[in-house]
């Protein structure tokens, strides 16, 4: 069976690599998931920019944007590239929806692109646009699958 195809926002990945348990606990589910090869995570290409630093903290040091490349580079992780067409899809977007910020237009014009159904995100605005966006109208909430811990995980066999 083919992974559930679902597109993260900034939002989702500043969530998962930030201090704020709450939003980070909702998107493990999702990333457990992709690890298992059950979920493939379509993002925009612009999103690797925006995670730049962790909203109230310091810009990300050197040393952790290392670390935060090869995390994009995770098989599970699918960027979109974000070109003219794709820039025109997004201004469009901004026409039909004034209040929609021009980063999040091309975060949701990157999901329409990919054909992707679902839209994970944390942003209020965008998620009250869900049902609204799109031919097949995309999707948008917080993350939502449940993240099951494995109880045996760290026990050693006797």
């Amino acid at each position: 069976m083919p992974p559930q195809r679902r597109y993260w926002d900034s939002d989702c990945f500043l969530a998962y690599l930030g201090e704020d348990t709450g939003k980070r606990g909702k998107c493990l589910g999702v990333l457990d998931a992709a690890e298992k090869g059950d979920v493939l995570i379509i993002t925009s290409a612009l999103t690797i920019a925006e995670v730049v630093y962790l909203k109230g903290n310091p810009k990300i040091t050197p040393e952790k944007s290392d670390k935060i490349c090869r995390f994009f580079e995770n098989k599970y992780i699918q960027p979109i590239n974000l070109d003219r067409y794709l820039a025109e899809e997004a201004r469009q977007l901004l026409w039909i929806h004034p209040a929609l910020k021009p980063k999040d237009a091309i975060h949701v014009a990157s999901a329409i692109r990919a054909k992707v159904h679902l839209m994970d995100t944390f942003d209020k605005y965008l998620i009250g646009l869900s049902g609204k966006i799109g031919d097949n109208p995309l999707i948008i909430g917080e993350p939502n699958i449940p993240y099951e811990e494995d109880m045996f995980k760290g026990l050693e066999e006797n």
